[in-house]
């Protein structure tokens, strides 16, 4: 039996100060998976900014070294030599020698059909990976930000 002055949590009327256990975890489960779906996006969104950005850094550089006389020896010799790409590696600049008719310029990158797919100069970022090959078809070439078509193609190597 109560004793005066304690009453019982049943006799008095319900204040609700506190969440219950079971709404804080609802609340947990409904954070992670509303981040479970958001991460993936906007991990691929970032990935297209830096593309986009390579791509504009390729095209500025490109630009410099289309209206030269003489290719430079480096990309130091134009005042471009500290810029990265958006993974914060050197961006890959190839002066490539005259071919010789009917061959390609050696040390050129290759499409799919072994063709070089540039006459003067090869200007890529690595991309993502870092990695990189002389095809572009090669897997570690794919996710490379490149120029081709002697700066007429800007874009993935996958997508050349």
């Amino acid at each position: 039996m109560p004793t005066e002055g304690y009453s019982s949590r049943m006799d008095r009327a319900p204040d609700r100060r506190a969440f219950t256990l079971i709404e804080l975890m609802s609340v947990v489960v409904i954070i992670g998976l509303l981040a479970g779906v958001a991460t993936p996006k906007l991990t691929e969104l970032i990935d297209k900014a830096r593309v986009a950005r390579a791509i504009g850094d390729l095209r500025s550089v490109s630009q410099e070294l289309a209206v030269r006389d003489s290719l430079p020896a480096s990309l130091a010799d134009i005042g471009r030599g500290t810029l990265r790409d958006p993974w914060g590696r050197a961006y890959v600049y190839v002066r490539l020698p005259a071919p010789v008719p009917p061959a390609q310029p050696a040390g050129a990158r290759l499409d799919r059909f072994g063709v070089a797919i540039n006459s003067r100069f090869d200007l890529y970022s690595a991309g993502r990976d870092g990695l990189s090959s002389l095809s572009l078809t090669a897997a570690d070439s794919q996710d490379d930000v490149v120029v081709g078509g002697d700066g007429g193609f800007m874009s993935l190597a996958s997508r050349y």
